[in-house]
């Protein structure tokens, strides 16, 4: 009986810490997910939005815009973005809700956005609304949006 207990216990211990290094990989995404979120709005800010989009892209991303239009690939991103309408307009947003699967490779956020934009006559329009995005861990490491 005593092979049997010592197998046991062993066993519950080799559980309980691959338990915990799910949930350290797990919070650690986090982290890693939030820094991605606020480096996409930033580059946003800076470089514009169809660079920011483009470059945060998985090379399988989809996008769903307008009436449920589905914009797929990272070249496809970049071309939808391309429109002239586009460089007049800036986008804001921050992610109230982050989570990562145990094993610290795919996420998802949530949150709200505040977009504005400019028409031919220089008058801004703002509109608001709320955000879902799923991360995917890369190979080098980096995160990378595969829905937006």
């Amino acid at each position: 009986m005593k092979p049997f207990n010592f197998v046991m216990s062993l066993s519950l211990l080799i559980l309980s810490c691959d338990n915990k290094k799910q949930l350290n990989n797990s919070s650690s995404a986090q982290q890693e997910i939030t820094k991605a979120e606020n480096d996409f709005e930033e580059m946003a800010a800076e470089k514009g939005i169809a660079e920011a989009f483009w470059f945060f892209a998985d090379s399988n991303a989809v996008i769903k815009r307008g009436n449920d239009s589905l914009i797929m690939g990272k070249e496809g991103i970049r071309n939808y973005y391309a429109a002239p309408h586009f460089k007049t307009a800036s986008v804001k947003w921050s992610p109230d809700f982050v989570e990562a699967s145990a094993d610290g490779t795919m996420g998802y956020t949530y949150g709200k956005y505040i977009w504005q934009s400019k028409d031919t006559t220089g008058k801004l329009t703002e509109s608001k609304g709320l955000f879902h995005t799923v991360w995917k861990k890369q190979t080098d490491r980096s995160w990378k949006y595969v829905w937006d």
